[in-house]
C-alpha cells in the first residue's frame, strides 16, 4: 500500500464510494487549535476526516472545512468526511444529520455512523449530554429499536444527505443483526482496535459480509487515551518498541502500520502538528508476516474506551 501524490490510499466501500485509508479524527482537540491542525493535515495529504456531534466541534471544523474551499486549499469531492449520529438522537435521525450538516456547512456527509448502539432519552437535537437517571445510570429509551433507528439511516441515503452510512461499537451479535435487517447493508463497522485489543474474529467476520472496519482508537492507550481512561499503552510494549526500531519506525508508525496491513482504515487522533505528519508515514515500508504474527501474539484483549465510566452501565458487558 502506497501513498499516490501525497494523498493516502483508498478503500472500497460496499457502498461504492472510497474511504482514504488513513484519516484524522478529531475528537478531544481544542476548539481555538482546529483551524489550524486541520489545514495543516489537508497539506501534508489527509483527505479524510472523522467527526461525531459528541465531539462537540463540528463548528469549528466546518468553518476549517469552509475556509479550506474558499482558499483553494483542497475541493469539498476531494475530501472524505464522517460524523455520527448521537444515542439521544436515534428517535430524530433525519434532524440530527441536518444539524450535523448545518454546522459542518456541508451539503452531504461521506459517511455518517450510529455511534452507539444504545437510544438514550432524547435531550434536544445536536446536544450530546448523556441523561442519567436518578439511580445514575444511562437513561436507555427502551422505545426505539436498533433497527427502526438503521432504517432511519437509509433514508439518509434516499434522501442525499448521505453517501455511506455504518455502524460503530457494534459487536459481532449487533452487526449481524443489522446485516439481517438491512435493506441498505453497513459499509463500515468503526470499533476500538489495536495491538492489545486485536478483536481478530469481529474484524474477520465485518471484512467477509463487506463492511470496512476503520479502528478509532489505532494507537491503543496513546497518551491521549492515558489520560483520559488510565489505559496502559501498547505504545510502550518492548515487541513494539523493537520492531519499531528495525524498521526505523516510530512505535506508533508501526502499529498504524499493522492496522493498515489488517486492511483496517486507521483514524489516529492528534492535537500537535509534528505527530499529524509522522502518522502519515505509513506507507513507505510493509512489516513482514513473521514480525505481524509476533506483534498478534501481543494481544491483551485490553480494551481503552470505558464509556461504564461516565455512563454507570457496561455497553459491552
Amino acid at each position: 500500500m502506497a501513498a499516490e501524490g501525497g494523498a493516502a490510499p483508498a478503500v472500497a466501500l460496499s457502498s461504492g464510494h472510497r474511504m482514504p485509508a488513513v484519516g484524522l479524527g478529531v475528537w478531544r482537540m481544542e476548539k481555538p487549535d482546529i483551524r489550524g491542525l486541520i489545514h495543516s493535515a489537508l497539506r501534508i495529504g489527509y483527505r479524510h476526516l472523522d467527526c461525531a456531534a459528541d465531539y462537540q466541534n463540528e463548528a469549528e471544523v466546518g468553518d476549517a472545512l469552509a475556509e479550506a474551499f474558499q482558499t483553494g486549499l483542497v475541493k469539498r469531492e476531494d475530501l472524505f468526511i464522517t460524523t455520527k449520529l448521537w444515542n439521544s438522537d436515534h428517535g430524530h435521525v433525519v434532524e440530527a444529520c441536518k444539524d450535523s450538516l448545518k454546522k459542518l456547512q456541508l451539503d452531504y456527509l461521506d459517511l455518517y455512523l450510529v455511534h452507539f448502539p444504545v437510544a438514550t432519552r432524547h435531550t434536544g437535537v445536536g446536544t450530546t449530554s448523556s441523561a442519567l437517571g436518578d439511580d445514575g445510570v444511562l437513561d436507555i429509551d427502551t422505545t426505539i429499536s436498533l433497527e427502526t433507528t438503521w432504517h432511519a439511516m437509509e433514508e439518509l441515503v434516499s434522501m442525499g444527505l448521505v453517501r455511506s452510512i455504518g455502524i460503530s461499537n457494534y459487536d459481532i451479535f449487533l452487526t449481524r443483526d443489522c446485516l439481517a435487517y438491512a435493506k441498505i447493508k453497513p459499509a463500515v463497522n468503526q470499533i476500538e482496535t489495536h495491538p492489545y485489543f486485536q478483536r481478530d474474529s469481529l474484524v474477520k467476520f465485518c471484512q467477509k459480509h463487506g463492511i470496512c472496519v476503520t479502528a478509532h482508537t489505532p494507537l491503543g492507550g496513546s497518551t491521549a487515551n492515558t489520560e483520559w481512561f488510565g489505559s496502559v499503552s501498547c505504545l510502550d510494549d518492548p515487541v513494539i518498541k523493537s520492531l519499531a526500531e528495525k524498521y526505523g519506525k516510530t512505535p506508533a508508525q508501526l502499529v498504524l502500520r499493522w492496522g493498515l496491513q489488517r486492511n483496517t482504515v486507521v483514524i489516529p487522533k492528534t492535537s500537535k502538528v509534528e505527530r499529524l505528519q509522522e502518522n502519515f508515514e505509513v506507507f513507505n515500508f510493509d512489516i513482514s508476516g513473521e514480525d505481524m504474527e509476533k506483534i498478534k501474539a501481543i494481544d491483551r484483549n485490553y480494551r481503552t474506551n470505558q464509556p461504564a465510566k461516565f455512563w454507570g452501565i457496561d455497553l459491552y458487558a
